[in-house]
């Protein structure tokens, strides 16, 4: 992210917020509440935008809203609070405006009529007690060429007079500043991120993350979020992204689509795509078959705890999979030969790298086949403390896997992220110090 002036000033009470964010919020006997994810403003057409308070992550995809009447003073490093938190998860509202996640990249002109600038830091400034306000920012020129904007390099500070309305967008938003602040989330961190913020904001970022990212992040998105998203792309990086995730997880998303659009989908993947995702449409829900995915781990009996090793240190191995190696009778690729037994890693670390996997084979394992409701694969997995169960046919050929990751997201509601409490006008007053 493009950094602003080179120092946090908090004497003249102004604060630059790309230095805020990430900072650590404590109480006041100095023990540590969270830290600042990002800060919430209100922006009019015309007059001076309000600082209203900060989104303060406590815990792992947990954020709350701390009023910056409650703030007793940034110093270096860290932000200082009364104490007193509600602890309700943050939920924005229409009139609010996320600074790092959507006013950072925003495109503004100068009224000097030197063209167009794009945001990269914010100021804000105490103009009165317990009242905030943006009064500068940091802005990066750019010009306009016959693929649209781009940048010029020339950075300069600006008070807020000399740029058009912060609330009037021009075209569709860069997301540079935006995915560089969260480049160290993790995936589903990211996804729930993209799950909060307004819908075109939520396009405009995740259209411009990496193929291998926006794959990761909608195997973690709510399904309504990522069909959004798919429908937004053109029809070969849909596919192409839909190749990248867990077979699992797109036949999920195309489940949810238009027939048109699904078969259109299913006809620019790779065949061999295309085939494990058609196979998985095919079974019920709430079921193994519906559940699992294709692409397990696999060896045969002849290989060695080193291969199974480098095997399950793959990046594109979700953890839940990682933790047990299926061993089949060639051919490797599901639907695939008879099983023959698993390995968990836990017991492949303690043995010789040479030691070949059918000398320690668990074949006591619980089997499932596809149509076993999901009841009995959540009782399997905490009966034996298990993240995986294989699932055959009645032949005991290897179909894939089912994780105790599919199992929860299809356990928890479907509008589990967006499940909050009603806010009273008591707390709507606290929020705005009204």
């Amino acid at each position: 992210m493009t950094q602003g002036p080179t120092t946090l000033r908090t004497k003249g009470t102004r604060v630059f917020v790309a230095r805020l964010a990430g900072k650590d919020v404590f109480d006041p006997i100095g023990d540590k509440v969270g830290r600042v994810h990002d800060v919430v403003s209100i922006i009019p057409f015309s007059g001076q935008p309000q600082v209203v308070g900060l989104v303060v992550e406590v815990s792992s995809r947990h954020r709350i809203f701390v009023s910056l009447s409650r703030v007793t003073s940034v110093e270096s490093g860290a932000v200082i609070t009364t104490g007193l938190l509600n602890m309700r998860r943050f939920n924005q509202r229409a009139v609010e405006t996320l600074v790092v996640s959507q006013l950072f990249d925003r495109v503004v002109q100068m009224r000097d009529g030197s063209g167009p600038v794009r945001i990269r830091d914010v100021g804000i400034e105490q103009t009165m007690p317990r009242e905030w306000r943006i009064t500068s920012l940091f802005v990066e020129r750019v010009r306009r060429s016959t693929l649209g904007f781009k940048r010029a390099g020339e950075t300069l500070m600006v008070e807020l007079n000399q740029v058009s309305s912060l609330a009037a967008q021009m075209g569709t938003q860069d997301a540079t500043s935006m995915i560089a602040y969260t480049e160290d989330l993790k995936p589903a961190d990211l996804a729930d991120l993209l799950h909060d913020l307004p819908e075109a904001r939520m396009l405009e970022v995740a259209t411009q993350l990496t193929d291998e990212r926006l794959a990761d992040v909608l195997e973690e998105l709510g399904e309504s979020h990522s069909v959004a998203i798919l429908e937004s792309l053109d029809g070969k990086r849909a596919a192409d992204i839909l190749e990248l995730m867990q077979p699992d997880d797109a036949a999920d998303l195309i489940g949810e689509m238009k027939p048109d659009t699904a078969d259109e989908l299913l006809s620019l993947m790779e065949p061999d795509e295309a085939a494990d995702v058609r196979r998985l449409m095919k079974y019920e829900d709430y079921t193994a078959g519906g559940l699992m995915t294709t692409e397990p781990v696999i060896l045969p009996p002849d290989a060695t705890v080193a291969q199974l090793l480098a095997s399950v240190r793959r990046q594109d191995i979700p953890p839940a999979l990682a933790a047990m190696t299926i061993v089949v009778r060639p051919p490797l690729e599901t639907p695939t030969g008879k099983l023959l037994g698993v390995v968990h890693t836990q017991r492949a670390l303690r043995e010789p790298p040479q030691t070949l996997l059918g000398t320690i084979l668990d074949t006591d394992i619980e089997l499932v086949e596809p149509d076993a409701s999901i009841g009995t694969i959540t009782r399997l997995l905490a009966t034996y403390n298990l993240t995986a169960l294989p699932v055959v046919d009645e032949n005991k050929h290897l179909l894939g896997a089912v994780s105790v990751d599919d199992v929860l997201d299809h356990l928890l509601p479907d509008d589990w992220r967006d499940q909050e409490d009603e806010v009273t006008d008591a707390e709507m007053e606290e929020r705005y110090d009204v």
